[in-house]
């Protein structure tokens, strides 16, 4: 019985974490507060496309990043379906994994930002072919791989929940954006409504079907966990 209150206690404490999160993302959205984390994402769902193509036989040749927000992975052979479908569901997952990866608490956070820092200097290295994703990539990882080396374990764990939901937030409002209220562009669903014959918003909708709900289990999950 005496612990009862204090498991509420973590579950308002993590509501309201959540909240404050939430809030501030809603209003910073389009600030430069948010952004790294948003080009961040964009480079998730670019590598996603790459490790689909890899892994079905293809390469990776290049990836470029666009300071308006936008990207490209420049993939040889692989599966077409599986790697156009790869980029959305792919920031969506990387999400899930880091968010998963703090609750599991197996290793120490501030360890895992390192990991992530020098993955993500490792993935720029390799793949990134313009000055700008080169630019942010190299930054952005570093700054990740001090901050694994500097932070404590609270600190480390309120950057990697961040990067997880931004991830998860952004991927749910990137297929929105690109898809559903601009279905005439040049996207991922668009080409694969070429490839499949099935309809852009069709696509569209499947995948932020998909988005929502993994997101909703992943919140539950880390409410229980709370």
């Amino acid at each position: 019985m005496p612990e009862q209150p204090s498991k509420a206690r973590r579950k308002l404490t993590f509501l309201a974490g959540f909240s404050l999160y939430f809030a501030a993302v809603w209003f910073l959205w389009d600030t430069p507060v948010i952004y790294p984390l948003k080009i961040f994402v964009v480079m998730l769902h670019e590598i996603s496309h790459g490790i689909a193509s890899v892994s079905t036989g293809g390469t990776i040749e290049r990836i470029v990043l666009d300071p308006a927000q936008g990207g490209a992975c420049y993939c040889g052979g692989g599966n077409a379906f599986l790697t156009l479908s790869a980029g959305y569901l792919g920031s969506l997952i990387w999400g899930v994994v880091i968010l998963a990866a703090v609750s599991a608490r197996r290793i120490p956070n501030h360890l895992i930002v390192l990991i992530v820092g020098v993955l993500v200097v490792l993935l720029t290295g390799l793949y990134v072919r313009n000055g700008f994703g080169l630019l942010f990539g190299l930054a952005f990882g570093t700054t990740l791989i001090v901050a694994g080396r500097k932070l404590g374990a609270g600190a480390s764990r309120v950057v990697l929940t961040a990067l997880g939901l931004t991830s998860c937030l952004y991927a749910i409002l990137d297929i929105k954006s690109d898809v559903l209220d601009r279905p005439h562009l040049e996207s991922d669903a668009a080409m694969l409504a070429d490839l499949t014959g099935i309809p852009t918003t069709t696509w569209g909708g499947i995948w932020i079907a998909v988005a929502v709900l993994v997101s909703a289990l992943v919140f539950r999950k880390l409410y229980k966990a709370a």
